[in-house]
């Protein structure tokens, strides 16, 4: 999990390079929820890390856990700051980097912005399946 810990010091340093040498030059990254966002290339990790520390001057990554099986590290984070145009980023989520040798050469990632207004699950329910859940006495 070394490579977790080099990863969190450099998004913490703002320090690109040193966060791009931990990913292979053929780096494979998706988003299963979000389809349209993989792409493939250590390059590509480079120009959208230059974007976002460029445009969250104040990022700050929060490392919540992380857990080792096999090749694949899964890893919870919380990343904080404030865009240039002022709105605030608070993003939470969970990655899972496989790794080989000294580099990370796959990632999936389940990153996602808090919700900023308040929705309840009955709602959520309703959105997903078109009924409304009854109220559960005493639900958990």
């Amino acid at each position: 999990m070394d490579q977790i810990a080099r990863l969190l010091t450099a998004m913490n340093a703002h320090d690109l390079e040193a966060a791009a040498a931990l990913f292979h030059e053929d780096y494979r990254s998706e988003q299963p929820a979000h389809p349209g966002r993989s792409f493939i290339g250590r390059a590509q990790m480079h120009a959208n890390w230059a974007a976002i520390f460029a445009g969250i001057p104040d990022f700050h990554a929060e490392l919540l856990g992380s857990a080792e099986h096999g090749g694949t590290i899964w890893t919870e984070w919380l990343w904080t700051g404030n865009r240039r145009d002022g709105v605030p980023l608070e993003t939470r989520g969970v990655t899972l980097f496989q790794v080989e040798g000294e580099f990370i050469v796959a990632g999936r990632l389940y990153m996602e912005d808090v919700e900023t207004t308040r929705v309840g699950i009955e709602q959520v329910v309703e959105e997903i399946s078109g009924e409304r859940p009854k109220h559960a006495a005493g639900g958990a």
